[in-house]
């Protein structure tokens, strides 16, 4: 399969298409033929290695472990492992490449990528491939940051400072949805 790969950090100039192996999944994943995947902040983060410390927290030290950046998209499952029961092969669906931290290289950027169960959702049916690939780890920033300060409540108002960004955008939305008066 084709795929953007990296061998060391730095700039674009680092990224390559290249011939690499299609994912194996195991038992708990699901091979999804990637449709659309998105650029967001920790993308470009582990592209280029900076700050350092992300080298630190998984990513690898001198060169990134894994050399296929991405990690929000959106696409067809192609195959699921003998323990998923959520979804089947034909299902579209979008969500993260991996769990846990962003500071990692996910795989996104290729043909297919192989997702645990659990970091993937049902593709709704009324947005694009494109639309559902720009949500995962926005949207999961915006979620968990109305958790922290309390979700609101009917007839709240509710201000969201930077409501132009990604995260913002999506915070202003899930306020409506709890009710809130947004300004």
């Amino acid at each position: 399969m084709k795929a953007i790969v990296q061998d060391r950090y730095g700039s674009v100039d680092v990224l390559r298409l290249a011939e690499v192996d299609k994912p194996v999944i195991g038992a708990d994943e699901v091979l999804v033929r990637v449709r659309a995947a998105s650029v967001h902040a920790d993308v470009w983060h582990v592209v280029s290695g900076f700050p350092y410390v992300l080298r630190l927290m998984e990513s690898g030290l001198r060169k990134p472990k894994n050399p296929i950046p991405g990690t929000d998209m959106a696409g067809i499952v192609e195959a699921v492992g003998t323990n998923v029961t959520q979804f089947k092969p034909g299902d579209e669906v979008f969500g993260e490449s991996h769990r846990g931290m962003q500071w990692i290289n996910g795989g996104a950027y290729a043909e297919y990528v192989s997702a645990p169960e659990d970091v993937l959702a049902l593709k709704p049916a009324n947005i694009t491939f494109e639309q559902a690939a720009s949500v995962p780890t926005s949207g999961m920033i915006a979620l968990h940051n109305l958790q922290s300060v309390g979700l609101p409540k009917p007839g709240q108002k509710a201000l969201v400072n930077g409501a132009g960004g990604g995260v913002g955008a999506i915070a202003v939305q899930l306020a409506k949805a709890y009710g809130a008066n947004v300004t």
